[in-house]
């Protein structure tokens, strides 16, 4: 027997929808925090544009979400040891470390989670390799996750094509 597919563009439900916030730290939004670019001043096209752009939208989302009872989930890159010893090999070679005591490693304030919003830290590019998300999303009951953050050819790319790939419907 043949079973109907969803469609691509089906309206979200409520109770099966959540929305995942990747990687929207201090340390790559704020200018000077992150120790591998400290080049990057405030009026570098990449600070210019998230400030301009990328937080005030996911600002708006993030509302919509929490208005709309929508579960919030958070995922930030931060080594689960001060050394880092555990990162996947390529945060190593790129070379990529957020300690867990660096303070630059928090969401930006006014994306930071509230309440009991889940915030999973990862040790990785990709999400559903380096954490539990997959099991909690199915214990939560989700079937929809829309997923927003930096840098969106990196981490954000692989949770939307790993998540695709376990039978959520991302956008």
């Amino acid at each position: 027997m043949t079973q109907a597919l969803p469609k691509r563009d089906e309206a979200f439900r409520a109770g099966e929808t959540a929305l995942l916030l990747v990687d929207m730290q201090r340390i790559w939004l704020e200018p000077g925090a992150d120790p591998s670019h400290p080049e990057r001043g405030p009026d570098h096209y990449f600070y210019r544009q998230t400030s301009s752009q990328t937080i005030p939208n996911q600002e708006r989302l993030l509302a919509a979400a929490r208005a709309n009872g929508v579960e919030v989930l958070h995922t930030i890159i931060q080594s689960l040891t001060e050394d880092g010893r555990e990162r996947s090999l390529d945060h190593k070679l790129t070379p990529i470390h957020v300690a867990p005591s660096l303070p630059e490693g928090l969401p930006v304030a006014s994306l930071a989670p509230v309440g009991d919003e889940i915030m999973l830290p990862k040790t990785s590019s990709g999400i559903f390799n380096s954490t539990n998300v997959d099991y909690l999303l199915k214990n939560l009951g989700i079937r929809y996750l829309v997923v927003v953050g930096v840098l969106t050819d990196q981490c954000v790319d692989m949770a939307v094509r790993d998540g695709a790939d376990r039978g959520y419907l991302v956008t």
